[in-house]
């Protein structure tokens, strides 16, 4: 048999691109060979698309696109069921699926998953609806809620909103509040804000990611989350709970706190009972259900100190180096690296 071709996009136009560049390489050093033939695109930060085929270890360290030997514009064919890309130089390269490896907007947000399913090509990972609905703080919570999941007090704001009426809405709901951007990843543009003189500048941070805002209580207790795997309509595999341990100091698990971890801590599995952390996996199950999710997705939650489960976010391209942290929890369910990419894969291609 003859490995099939997958089309392997990394960076993009968004705040998270260096950690696809992390993502990426890992996927393209560990997919199977005898199974999986990758075909790596690269999407630049202003958004230029090349078909790269230099050394891997240039795409972590961000000098992939400088090697104009190993760079070719392209861009995809959007016929449906061509299943190519068009080089600038006119070669056409065939490939059977598409692999998303992007983080944050413009890739995990389902603008790249709409162009794919356009073109009738087989995805992995979340489609089009689930990634938009996923990225929406707003709209995920209001699901998860009808669900049956409870998620934290909030209100959305648009830009241009008056401040006095986002502060009333925070005195309301209650002081502290987090100030996040209805869409964006990786914390860019959080912000806690502990009374109203520091609301201002928090509500600047959010609108500079996103025209939305949102307004969320705090909730007590800490984050944990879980990873799931399977299609609609065909049985899900759910990985080991894991959980933060922000330091005493911090109040916020932000960009930097997720991928250097100087002050934090993750525990996988978390330090819970079972029990407590069998319902969370039900949840992780309900929501995945409920936001549409396939593939594979990492469900965040929080654990308040009374056991109340409460919803957080829904990544459906987390991260995915052998260190991050859907890969431990999938490792706890007996899936090496290797054999994980294996599953997602096939997850996508087959299902």
């Amino acid at each position: 048999m003859h490995a099939r071709k997958i089309l392997v996009f990394f960076g993009g136009c968004s705040t998270e691109y260096a950690v696809s560049l992390q993502s990426a390489a890992a996927v393209l050093e560990n997919l199977d060979p005898a199974r999986w033939a990758p075909v790596p695109v690269g999407i630049t930060r202003t958004g230029a698309w090349y078909y790269y085929t230099g050394p891997l270890a240039a795409i972590p360290a961000d000098t992939w696109h400088r090697d104009a030997a190993h760079c070719a514009r392209c861009t995809l064919d959007a016929t449906r069921g061509a299943g190519a890309l068009w080089l600038a130089d006119g070669r056409r390269i065939s490939f059977d699926a598409a692999f998303p490896v992007l983080h944050g907007k413009n890739g995990e947000d389902g603008t790249l998953q709409g162009l794919l399913e356009l073109a009738g090509v087989p995805l992995i990972g979340c489609g089009c609806l689930a990634g938009a609905l996923c990225m929406d703080k707003d709209r995920a919570h209001k699901l998860a809620a009808l669900a049956g999941v409870a998620v934290p007090q909030s209100a959305v704001f648009h830009r241009g909103a008056d401040l006095t009426e986002i502060q009333a809405a925070a005195e309301s709901i209650g002081w502290p509040v987090f100030v996040k951007p209805v869409r964006a990843g990786s914390s860019f543009g959080i912000s806690r804000v502990e009374n109203p003189e520091t609301l201002a500048p928090a509500v600047e941070e959010a609108f500079r990611h996103d025209d939305e805002l949102v307004l969320e209580e705090t909730i007590p207790g800490f984050e944990v989350g879980c990873g799931v795997m399977g299609n609609p309509g065909g049985p899900l595999t759910v990985g080991a709970v894991d959980e933060i341990e922000l330091a005493p100091t911090d109040v916020l698990f932000d960009y930097t706190e997720k991928y250097t971890l100087r002050h934090s801590a993750i525990h996988c599995p978390a330090r819970i009972p079972e029990e407590t952390a069998a319902r969370i996996r039900d949840a992780a199950r309900t929501v995945y259900r409920a936001l549409g999710c396939r593939g594979f997705a990492r469900v965040d939650l929080f654990l308040t100190p009374a056991g109340r489960i409460v919803f957080n976010e829904v990544n459906t391209i987390p991260g995915l180096t052998s260190h991050s942290r859907f890969p431990a929890m999938m490792k706890q369910a007996g899936y090496t690296f290797p054999a994980l990419l294996d599953k997602l894969v096939e997850l996508g291609v087959e299902g």
